[in-house]
């Protein structure tokens, strides 16, 4: 019998708490993120209870890791999760962002772009982050739903949630409960780190929801 032990997942496989208790070193933008409350709400209002071990679990475990990081580490150099050099990502067919460009706009800017409600073109990193923490002042959430495809292509659905309790551009708040729906193909290295990334989904039916057009009268 052997008494080897099973080797220890890399750091960017591990939960997202983890990742943050081995902050030695990180420059944070804003202090340590603490996610005790979204922890809670997740439970509470998924769809989707993932089991212990399954491909669902270690893909919404990675993707969150990666959001933490991209939101809150400054330098794009500390981001365990992406292959340094190699990483890049884009929305809807647009073009590519560099990890740099992350850093410098901001996730939200890239992640929505130009549309009739928003226009990453006016915005900052800080001015987006400013914008949609004050839509949505309760968070708003992230789960998988479905994986379609193993790595090293990684294909699945997903679900962004949240109230609409704050405020949107002027837009006051109807209380409602907000959701995306859309598509990830993500291209992996053999160790899981992210090589490539792209989303699919309808970013205009998305803020539609927060700032509802009128029709003209007649």
């Amino acid at each position: 019998m052997s008494d080897a032990k099973p080797a220890e997942k890399p750091l960017w496989l591990r939960d997202r708490d983890t990742v943050i208790a081995h902050d030695e070193g990180v420059v944070w933008r804003k202090g340590r993120p603490d996610y005790h409350l979204t922890n809670q709400i997740v439970h509470k209002e998924r769809t989707r209870q993932l089991l212990q071990g399954s491909l669902e679990l270690a893909v919404e475990d990675l993707v969150r890791v990666f959001e933490m990081e991209v939101s809150h580490k400054r330098d794009p150099a500390q981001w365990l999760t992406i292959v340094q050099g190699k990483f890049r990502t884009r929305t809807n067919g647009g073009a590519w962002a560099t990890p740099q460009d992350i850093a410098e706009k901001g996730s939200y800017n890239l992640f929505i772009g130009e549309t009739p409600y928003y226009s990453a073109k006016e915005e900052t990193f800080e001015s987006s982050s400013n914008i949609f923490h004050t839509a949505f002042p309760g968070g708003f959430f992230w789960e998988v739903l479905e994986v379609y495809s193993p790595p090293p292509v990684v294909s699945f659905k997903w679900r962004h949630w949240g109230h609409f309790t704050g405020e949107y551009k002027g837009h006051k708040h109807t209380g409602q409960l907000v959701e995306i729906f859309g598509m990830t193909v993500a291209r992996c290295a053999e160790d899981l780190r992210l090589l490539e990334v792209e989303h699919y989904y309808d970013n205009s039916l998305f803020l539609s929801q927060l700032c509802p057009v009128h029709k003209a009268a007649k």
